[in-house]
This record gives structure tokens, sequence and C-alpha cells, in this order.
């Protein structure tokens, strides 16, 4: 699930370092939807528990770590960044999305406002802008820049293929990304990389090593906003369902979708992969995305949910409220 993208081969997504300024979590081409028919998310009116201490690292992926301090370990990697990003780019981001683009608020779209505030409640996170645009490439997205006020977009093809619940995990796993500073922290790095490629003799070389680094960073940074998709869903069957649907999903046999089965596709996968020559193209498969594979999402985030780590954190939490209309 950057600050430009989603799911990455679909699923969530923030501005992501892949030579594209907006680069979309799903790019599986659906049926698109009718432009009149009216957009209605039925609302969730309650959540399990929410997280009223809960900090980045209570579920940051392993990965997302040990990469975070390779990243923090460039010189000059924030200073550069802030440098070539500035106040037009903001702008012209901004200002896209305001004027082809619909701000969900207590006014407009309701129901989907009230997925995002629950979503940021239970995540402890302010709750950032939303903003819902036409488009039949499901996908979401968020960006954040120089300190501003960050906002998410989602794609109205997305809102139609999944329930209220895959889609208020969507949302939490762009969520995730603010909670983890990964919005800006990839807006910099994909900014520096384009810039480094500009340099004649080692700047090319030195970009693609950046960005190999960066990808490696990214998809481990998904895998945590995976988890944070979960601590808001409660139920790795609704975060496994939303990867299940972005890689071979439609509206009109999404019912007949089986989680246990794409599991079981996953384990699969594993079991093909595990040989020196498997490992080997796995790699290759795997090494210029900016995501990880869906199936080994889905594996991750089932995983997770079986762990002590996880137990730990629900047991941590308290029983919330009914979420009252804003």
């Amino acid at each position: 699930m950057a600050s430009v993208h989603l799911f990455s081969s679909p699923y969530f997504s923030s501005l992501s370092s892949n030579r594209s300024t907006y680069r979309s979590s799903s790019s599986l081409g659906l049926k698109s939807i009718q432009r009149s028919r009216k957009i209605k998310v039925p609302v969730c009116t309650a959540a399990s528990v929410v997280f009223r201490n809960l900090e980045a690292d209570d579920f940051r992926h392993p990965l997302d770590k040990q990469n975070t301090l390779i990243l923090r370990a460039i010189p000059g990697l924030n200073e550069l960044g802030k440098a070539l990003l500035g106040t037009i780019t903001e702008q012209v981001m901004l200002l896209e999305n305001i004027g082809t683009s619909v701000l969900v608020s207590k006014n407009q779209l309701v129901d989907l406002h009230q997925l995002m505030v629950e979503a940021a409640q239970i995540l402890n996170v302010e709750a950032p802008d939303l903003y819902v645009r036409q488009s039949p490439v499901p996908n979401a997205y968020t960006l954040a820049i120089s300190g501003k006020k960050p906002f998410v977009v989602i794609h109205t093809s997305l809102v139609e293929l999944l329930t209220k619940k895959e889609l208020q995990a969507v949302l939490a796993h762009e969520l995730g990304h603010l909670k983890c500073d990964h919005g800006v922290w990839l807006t910099f790095a994909n900014v520096l990389t384009l810039g480094a490629y500009t340099v004649p003799g080692l700047g090319g070389l030195i970009a693609q090593r950046l960005e190999e680094q960066l990808f490696r960073w990214l998809r481990a940074a998904e895998l945590t906003c995976d988890r944070a998709a979960l601590l808001v869903a409660q139920d790795p069957k609704v975060v496994i369902s939303v990867l299940m649907k972005l890689a071979g999903g439609c509206p009109s046999m999404a019912d007949q979708l089986n989680v246990d089965a794409f599991l079981e596709q996953a384990r699969s996968y594993d079991k093909a992969s595990s040989s020196p020559v498997g490992w080997y193209i796995r790699n290759a498969q795997t090494r210029q995305l900016s995501h990880p594979l869906p199936v080994l999402r889905a594996r991750e985030i089932d995983e997770w949910s079986r762990s002590q780590a996880y137990k730990s954190l629900l047991n941590r939490a308290t029983q919330m409220n009914v979420v009252q209309k804003v």
C-alpha cells in the first residue's frame, strides 16, 4: 500500500520512486464504471479497539527498520531532496487534485469521510484530507510534501471494487505511510533519484544503485503499512481480500474470490521459488518492483496476524465507542 503508490502490483501507494511523479498502485485495467453512478459507501459504525498510544515502531516491519537505517546513512539525502522538491512541484500536485477530484468532508461523501476519521482514530494519527478521483484504474495514494497537511487520493473504481471494510483497510494502509513518515521520505528520495540521472558519468550509476535501495526500502515499507491496515480491519482476511482483488478481481466476480485459496497460492509460490533457480528468478522478478508481490504480502500479513507481537498490540488497545458523526 509512499506518496504516490498504493498496492504495488497493486495495493497502496505514496509518491513512489519509479521515475515518475505519480505512480498507480494498481495498474490493473478494470472495467470503467459508469460516471453517473452514485458512490455509496455504507459506513462502519464502530471498530473493535482503538490504539491510544500507538507508535510507528510498534508495528513497523523489521525490514522497514533495517532499510530505513540504510537510507538515513546516505549523506545529505534529506537536504538534497528538499532542495530539489520546491514549492512549484507541491503546488502542481495540490492544484491537480483540487481541480480534478472531489474533496471528501462531513458535507461531501459523508460515509467515506467517516471511514477515514474512524481509521485515523484507531491508529492514533491525524486524519489527512481525502479526495475521490474518477478513474477506471483501482488505486489510492498519499502525498505528503514540505510539512504541509498531507492528502490521500482514491479512485472511483477502487470504491466500486471493495467492500466498506476493505476500503477502510486501504485508507488505513495510506495512514500507515503517514504514521511512519514514509511519504516525505519517498518523495525526497524519488526526486533525488531523478536528479542524479542528469549527472554525467557516475550520476547514472549512483542513481541506479540508489533506486535499487529505494525500491528495497519501499517494498519493506509496504509490509509495514499492510500491518496498519490489519490494525484497523482487525481481520486478516479483509486485508488479504484487498490484495487478492487488486491482483485479479473485478466487481462482477468479487463474490467468487476465495481468500483461503489465495493464501494456498502464496504457499505454492514460496515452494516453487525455494530452489536455487527459483530463488534467482524470484529476486529478478521483484528487484525492480516498488511493491512486494501480492501473494507475498498476503502471506506476510497472515503470519503477522498469528504472531505474539500482533496479539500484544490488541491486548494493549482499548475498546472504541461508536464513532459519532462528524
